[in-house]
């Protein structure tokens, strides 16, 4: 059995996101959503706000889970007893970012392969960043991210004041 940590911040989960773990599904035994903090990233939604939504988009789908962690991707990938990360592509600028993530975590765990998914190419322009500049600005966003994403997320900003 391959286990693949498909990891991520997630914030929100988007129909870019979900493309990535559909072809994960295709190729690996098990398949972890694992939503992970970013000590860099400050998210509008929670850890356990975050893996909630995950949980709703992909729950139906029997060989895929969700987990979160605050602690390095490679150590839970280790934990769980995965071999594989899957890690999700945009385009260019997600190619050299990965790239060098990738290449960290062979350091960090050369036991463990990373694999680069390319998302849809009509969900190419789909990030987490771009789904909530989008509904900040009252574009329409139920392209982009399922409809409870897109629930919570408007809710969310009708309280933000930012």
């Amino acid at each position: 059995m391959t286990i693949a940590v498909y990891a991520g911040t997630f914030d929100p989960f988007t129909f870019g996101h979900l493309s990535v773990v559909k072809e994960a599904v295709r190729l690996f035994s098990h398949v972890r959503v694992l939503v992970a903090v970013h000590p860099t990233k400050e998210p509008l939604f929670d850890l356990a706000e975050r893996i909630a939504m995950a949980r709703e988009v992909v729950g139906r789908m029997p060989t895929v889970s969700c987990d979160g962690t605050a602690g390095m991707v490679v150590d839970y990938a280790r934990e769980i007893g995965g071999t594989v990360l899957v890690r999700g592509l945009r385009g260019e600028a997600d190619a050299a970012y990965e790239t060098r993530l990738a290449q960290n975590n062979r350091e960090l765990g050369p036991e463990i392969l990373t694999v680069m998914l390319p998302a849809e190419p009509a969900l190419s322009v789909v990030s987490s960043t771009e789904l909530k500049r989008r509904a900040r600005a009252g574009e329409p966003i139920e392209s982009f991210c399922p409809p409870v994403v897109a629930k919570r997320l408007v809710a969310r900003l009708a309280g933000d004041a930012s």
